[in-house]
C-alpha cells in the first residue's frame, strides 16, 4: 500500500528523543514529497527518513507537484511488490519530464535488491539508496540538489543528535496507532524469500531503546503499538542466543505510558515458549491476537521451503495457544503452488484449515524470485494452477471468516475508533482486538461524537460479510 506523507505540525507529530535545535526556515530550503510503499516495517523506515529530512530543514509537500525532489521508499519482496514500485517510479519520472518535480530519488528494498539493474532500466532516476538509506540520505540528497543548483547549500543546517536513543520519526500512520519495530534483518534461510539478502542479518534493538521508543510514541498520541520485525519471536537470539520477546513484553506491559493496546505481527512458531505464552495470556495491554506465518503444513513442502517445523508440532502448538490464551484470534499466511506441491498436498492444506480454523488468513500464489534457492527447484507449477488453488483456498477461508463474524453478534467488546466511515454517513470505522489496521476487517459503529483514538465499549449488532456492525454501550455516543 502506498502512503503519501502529509505536511503536518512537526512539533506535534515528531516521536523523538533528540534535542537538536529546530532549523530556521528559509525561502530557499529544498522541498520534497514522499511516497512510502510496502509493509509496516517499511513504514517505520519512511517515518525515520521523514524526520531526518525535516530536522535538516527540508520542506515536506503533500503531493509531488512543483517540488525539488520526490522520494519513493520501495518494496522489493516479491514480483508483485516490485512491479508496484516500478509503476510508481515511472509515474514520478513522467512528472519529472513534465516539469512537476526536479529529481526522483528511489530508496529501500528495490535498489538494494536490483542494484545497477534498476538505473539501467530507468536511467532518469537521479539517486538510488538501499536499505541503509537513513545514514546517507541527507548528505546524498544535499549533494544531488547542490549539483543541480536547485538551492543554496546554506539553506540547510544539519541537525546533531547529542542524546542517544531511538531514531526520530515523523509519523505517517494515523496518530492513534504506531508500528514499533524491535529488530532489523533476518537470519532465516527460507528458500523463497529474498529478505535476508535485502535487509541483512538479524539485529535486535536493545530492550531499553524499544521501551523508550514506545514511551515516545505513546506520548505522541499512539494508543495502539503494533510490534513488527522480520522474525518477532527470535528477538534477542542474535545478542545472547536466547529468545527475549517475553522479557520485552513483560517490561512493555508494565511501562508507565498512555497506550492501551499492544499487538504482535510476524511471530514465527518455534520460539513460542511457555514463558512467552504466560505473558501473552496474563498481560494487561497485549490484545489476544497473534500473527503467525506458517506458509504450509505438508512436511516435504516445508522442507523445500526451508521451514524447520512439522505439522504435528504445529497442531500441538495451536492447541496450546487456544488452551493457554483463551479468546486469541490467530492470523496466518499460506503460500500455494510452491514448486513440487501436488494435488494431495493442496488438499491436505485445505483439510488443515478446516480442522484448525484461523479467524484471519492471507494466502499468496508462489512468486518465483530470481536469486532465491526456490527459483532453482524442480516442479514449478503453471500460473493457472497456482491461481486456481489460491482461489479455492480463499473461498474456503471466506466461509470460516464469515462464520466467525456471525459468532460475534451480541457480544460486548471494546473497539478503537479509526475515523469517520466515508461510505456510511453517521458511522465510524473502528477495530476490535481481532483487527490489525489495513489487513483485517473493520467494525462499523453507528454513533456520534466519536474521535479517532477513542477506545469505547460497543455491542455487536450484526455481521456484514467479514465486517461487523455495532452500537456504543455509552449513552453519550449513541444516536
Amino acid at each position: 500500500m502506498a502512503r503519501f506523507s502529509l505536511p503536518v505540525d512537526t512539533a506535534a507529530s515528531f516521536a523523538t528523543s533528540r534535542s537538536a535545535p529546530a532549523p530556521r526556515p528559509r525561502r530557499t530550503a529544498p522541498s520534497f514529497a514522499f511516497i512510502s510503499l510496502g509493509c509496516p516495517k517499511n513504514t517505520v523506515d519512511s517515518e525515520q527518513m521523514l524526520a531526518e529530512l525535516a530536522q535538516n530543514g527540508f520542506r515536506l509537500h503533500a503531493q509531488p507537484d512543483r517540488v525539488d525532489a520526490v522520494l519513493i521508499n520501495t518494496c522489493g519482496f516479491i514480483e508483485a511488490a516490485q512491479q508496484e514500485s516500478l509503476q510508481v517510479i515511472r509515474e514520478m519520472l513522467e512528472r519529472k519530464r513534465q516539469g512537476q518535480v526536479s529529481a526522483v530519488v528511489v530508496l529501500g528494498c528495490l535498489p538494494q535488491r536490483l542494484g545497477n539493474q534498476l538505473t539501467q532500466e530507468l536511467p532518469d532516476i537521479d539517486l538510488c539508496l538501499g536499505t541503509d538509506a537513513l545514514a546517507q540520505l541527507t548528505p546524498a540528497l544535499l549533494r544531488l540538489l547542490e549539483q543541480r543548483n536547485l538551492f543554496r547549500p546554506a539553506s540547510v543546517r544539519l541537525a546533531t543528535s547529542p542524546v542517544a536513543g531511538p531514531p526520530a520519526r515523523l509519523r505517517i500512520t494515523p496518530r492513534h496507532y504506531a508500528y514499533l519495530k524491535i529488530s532489523e534483518g533476518c537470519d532465516r534461510t527460507c528458500t523463497f524469500c529474498a529478505i535476508p539478502a535485502i535487509r541483512g542479518a538479524m539485529r535486535s534493538f536493545p530492550i531499553e531503546q524499544v521501551l523508550e521508543e514506545a514511551r515516545l510514541l505513546a506520548h505522541d498520541g499512539a494508543r495502539e503499538l503494533i510490534l513488527v520485525a522480520q522474525d518477532l519471536t527470535a528477538y534477542g537470539l542474535d545478542r545472547d542466543g536466547l529468545p527475549r520477546l517475553a522479557r520485552l513484553l513483560r517490561q512493555l506491559d508494565q511501562l508507565d505510558a498512555p497506550f492501551h493496546w499492544v499487538r504482535l505481527l510476524y511471530a514465527f512458531p518455534e520460539h513460542i515458549t511457555d514463558e512467552l505464552l504466560d505473558i501473552l495470556a496474563t498481560s494487561r495491554k497485549i490484545v489476544p491476537y497473534l500473527d503467525m506465518p506458517l506458509q504450509h503444513v505438508q512436511p516435504h513442502i516445508l522442507k523445500r521451503m526451508g521451514r524447520p517445523w512439522h505439522r504435528d508440532r504445529l497442531e500441538q502448538l495451536l492447541y496450546r495457544l487456544r488452551q493457554r490464551w483463551p479468546g486469541v484470534v490467530l492470523r496466518t499466511t499460506f503460500i500455494v503452488g510452491f514448486p513440487g506441491e501436488t494435488d494431495n498436498d493442496f488438499e491436505q492444506l485445505l483439510r488443515f484449515i478446516h480442522d484448525f480454523p484461523f479467524e484471519r488468513l492471507g494466502a499468496f500464489a508462489y512468486s518465483r524470485e530470481p536469486g532465491t534457492p526456490a527459483d532453482r527447484l524442480d516442479g514449478h507449477l503453471p500460473e493457472e494452477v497456482k491461481q486456481q488453488r489460491l482461489h479455492t483456498l480463499l473461498s474456503a477461508q471466506q466461509t470460516i471468516a464469515f462464520r466467525y463474524a456471525q459468532q460475534q453478534v451480541g457480544k460486548h467488546i471494546h473497539v478503537l475508533v479509526d475515523g469517520p466511515d466515508p461510505e456510511h454517513p453517521r458511522c465510524w470505522l473502528a477495530r476490535s482486538p481481532a483487527d490489525a489496521p489495513e489487513i483485517d476487517p473493520v467494525v462499523r459503529v453507528q454513533a456520534r461524537q466519536l474521535r479517532p483514538g477513542d477506545l469505547i465499549p460497543v455491542t455487536i449488532t450484526a455481521a456484514d460479510g467479514y465486517d461487523l456492525l455495532a452500537r456504543p454501550r455509552h449513552p453519550r455516543h449513541s444516536h
